[in-house]
């Protein structure tokens, strides 16, 4: 069970080594761990998990990449120019990335039994669409969903315009109303860093609620609930999200639920949208 009373906020830190990491013990979940990694140009950074599959997603930077036996190199100018391959190992597999240049990439993992072999993911077999409408509308690129094959991870790469929401309908995947158990991580980019974004999880008995505000480089976790997520208007947001939990193989396109309260709009994303002036005694100021 999570520790659903704790801060969802994972403030990253400056500077090389490990900036933020989510791990079970931090959070009191089951499954997924998450860290994003930054380092400074020829120095490396190894993991070899015995029991579980890894999935590692270049950030910035030009960097070698081995995956068991496999070597791969891989560039991204950042993540608001392009889209990147992605890397897939194993349970007992060898991640190592070596930073040609300085490098920041983002690494995650969950219990695996190893039923895939380590290989690279390309930009080419990434599913993308745009979602929502209105002003929930952006782009979600499908870098480890199926049809690509994993056990428990599920990675998705979004991109979503200044001042408008994501997330919306509001949806949750804690076991509650139908929905299938997933753990999950929002790691938020903002192509303009002095704005935030924010970040909401409830209940929808409204007994639990957690909201929060965040920067650039900084991670919410989603504990538990129904969940949405914000840019502020002045700047453009992306985020990461890693999920993991109790859908396996190909299960992981089970749907989670979304909120019957707030699904009306997806009928007509403009419906009842104003337009200003709304009421006036015929005299309009200026704002």
């Amino acid at each position: 069970m999570s520790n659903a009373s704790s801060s969802p906020l994972i403030k990253a830190r400056s500077g090389p080594g490990i900036q933020l990491s989510v791990t079970p013990e931090s959070t009191g979940w089951r499954y997924l761990s998450f860290a994003v990694v930054e380092l400074a140009a020829g120095e490396t950074f190894t993991q070899l998990l015995a029991d579980q599959e890894t999935a590692v997603v270049p950030l910035s930077g030009t960097m070698d990449i081995r995956l068991g036996t496999d070597d791969h190199t891989l560039s991204r100018v950042s993540v608001f120019a392009e889209l990147a391959a992605a890397g897939y190992a194993p349970p007992g597999t060898e991640v190592s990335v070596s930073a040609r240049t300085s490098s920041k990439f983002a690494i995650g993992s969950a219990p695996a039994e190893g039923r895939y072999t380590a290989r690279l993911i390309a930009p080419s077999t990434i599913r993308s669409e745009i979602r929502g409408g209105g002003q929930a509308l952006r782009q979600v690129n499908h870098t480890l969903a199926p049809p690509i094959e994993a056990e428990r991870l599920i990675l998705y790469e979004v991109y979503v315009p200044r001042g408008m929401w994501s997330g919306w309908v509001p949806h949750c995947h804690d076991g509650r109303d139908g929905s299938p158990y997933l753990e999950e991580t929002y790691y938020f980019r903002l192509d303009r860093p002095e704005g935030f974004w924010m970040h909401r999880n409830w209940l929808r008995d409204g007994s639990w609620e957690q909201t929060v505000a965040g920067g650039d480089g900084d991670c919410a976790t989603v504990p538990q609930g129904y969940h949405s997520s914000v840019a502020c208007p002045g700047s453009n947001m992306y985020f990461l999200n890693f999920l993991a939990g109790d859908l396996i193989g190909d299960d992981r396109r089970t749907p989670p639920c979304f909120h019957s309260d707030h699904t009306w709009i997806q009928s007509d994303w403009n419906d009842g949208a104003w337009s200003l002036p709304i009421v006036t005694n015929g005299a309009l100021a200026d704002g």
